[in-house]
């Protein structure tokens, strides 16, 4: 709906939480939060007293997300935008400074990320037959090989190590199973129209994230939503998914991405 002041030509736009929540890819809940600690709150109410955002709230609320994808705290992301002495044009500079001083560092995340992952199919103590019985011909001794070379002196390679050594083709039986289930409910709720950042999804999600956790390396939410970016851009993991299922590579890094903001 849009509402005009007396004598002026300029209209604005005015939203409910769950429009926004739909056009920001913001949950409902975590704009509830925002509004709760003074964050983010709606410039105006309903006569139901129910949250109505205007166009510069959703302003404000892209500034809150490109500052906490960047890694800000929400006490921080409070302090930038009530700076006084700030505008849009201020505040996107300072964005634009700190994504470029973080290109290097978060090249070299991804690296890890991709190492990480790639750490997951080291140590695997089977037959070339049963490698390839559980995990299908796509499974290359190279990936261990590189593995190794690449992160043999990381705290997440050593624990890898230690536990998967001690594996026995029963477990990886069970690791398979567990996979395959968190991928098969990932595929569900997908095609059963299920929001990536809802409350299903997310739950999904929190099991994926224990199942690494469980039975490869220590896994927070955070770092398992920088993980989950690899799902779309690297190919071989990317396609991993999207054999499962259109979509789903994306999918499975959204609703990843919800649950760790779920956990804050």
């Amino acid at each position: 709906m849009t509402e005009t002041a007396p004598g002026t030509t300029r209209s604005t736009t005015q939203w409910t939480v769950g429009q926004v929540a739909e056009r920001s890819g913001v949950t409902v809940r975590t704009l509830h939060h925002y509004d709760e600690i003074g964050l983010l709150r709606p410039s105006r109410r309903s006569a139901s007293g129910y949250r109505i955002y205007t166009d510069e709230d959703l302003v404000r609320l892209r500034h809150v997300v490109v500052y906490r994808r960047l890694g800000f705290a929400l006490e921080e992301v409070a302090v930038l935008l009530d700076d006084p002495d700030a505008d849009v044009a201020a505040h996107l500079r300072r964005q634009r400074a700190a994504v470029t001083s973080r290109l290097g560092e978060l090249t070299e995340l991804v690296t890890a990320i991709d190492r990480a992952l790639e750490a997951e199919v080291s140590g695997i103590q089977l037959t070339r037959e049963e490698q390839r019985e559980l995990f299908g011909d796509g499974y290359s001794e190279e990936y261990q090989q590189e593995a190794q070379e690449r992160w043999g002196d990381t705290e997440a390679w050593r624990q890898s190590q230690q536990r998967t050594a001690r594996y026995t083709k029963a477990d990886w039986e069970t690791i398979k199973a567990e996979t395959d289930d968190v991928n098969a409910r990932f595929v569900a709720a997908l095609q059963a129209g299920e929001p990536a950042d809802g409350e299903h999804a997310m739950d999904v999600a929190e099991a994926h994230r224990q199942h690494m956790a469980r039975w490869f390396f220590d896994c927070s939410p955070e770092f398992h939503a920088c993980i989950s970016r690899m799902y779309v851009n690297d190919e071989r993991f990317r396609k991993t998914y999207e054999d499962q299922a259109p979509g789903l590579a994306q999918y499975v890094r959204d609703a990843v991405h919800a649950n760790a903001m779920r956990q804050e």
